[in-house]
């Protein structure tokens, strides 16, 4: 690769477009992950914790519905626009601002997926693991090993000399993503009922 990434200024519009996609990626993500939560707080109550009342996830799920409501099409709609100005101009795929968010967002779902398994083995040497834990474990490691594989597959698509590096699997990774959240949202509104 050549040092163009060094040469190339970004435009408002552009660096705007990659904060907005990166912030709403976050945004999306930890509203996912409360939302999963949310389901294993109903599904597998914790008796021993009295504080757990029978409706304590509602709010959580009800926040994080509506966030994921507003706040995932931005995000797709945004990424989807990146990727339009991509094919038009590949240049733009070696912006500063966006290789710096990408490689951010990769560090911090690796920081994630690492405390999340130091986590799991903590609670699995303490004795407390629970159905309920190791559900809510896998939820966060799920949701950050799938940003962490789409982000890296595309950076490692800007080295590749051809591009088109594992286009088949972001895409596998865009439709679990976008039915996860899909379903996620319809099965909330079994859990909470309508409006």
């Amino acid at each position: 690769m050549d040092n163009q990434g060094s040469t190339i200024k970004s435009r408002p519009k552009e660096f705007f477009l990659h904060f907005l996609a990166i912030i709403t990626l976050y945004i999306s993500a930890g509203s996912f992950i409360t939302l999963l939560f949310q389901f294993w707080n109903y599904f597998l109550p914790d008796l021993a914790q009295n504080q757990y009342t029978y409706d304590s996830w509602l709010w959580p799920m009800r926040t994080a519905v509506a966030s994921l409501i507003i706040v995932f099409p931005v995000f797709a709609g945004v990424s989807k626009f990146l990727q339009k100005l991509y094919a038009a101009e590949p240049v733009l795929r070696d912006l500063r601002v966006r290789r710096w968010l990408l490689n951010f967002t990769l560090f911090v779902a690796a920081l994630v997926i690492i405390g999340d398994l130091i986590t799991v083995i903590y609670n699995f040497i303490s004795g407390e693991i629970a159905l309920r834990f190791i559900l809510k474990a896998f939820s966060v490691l799920s949701v950050a090993a799938l940003i962490f594989g789409y982000y890296f597959m595309d950076l490692r698509n800007d080295l590749a000399e051809g591009g088109l590096i594992s286009k088949r699997s972001k895409q596998i990774i865009i439709y679990i993503s976008v039915l996860g959240v899909f379903a996620g949202i319809v099965g909330s509104f079994f859990v909470m009922g309508s409006p």
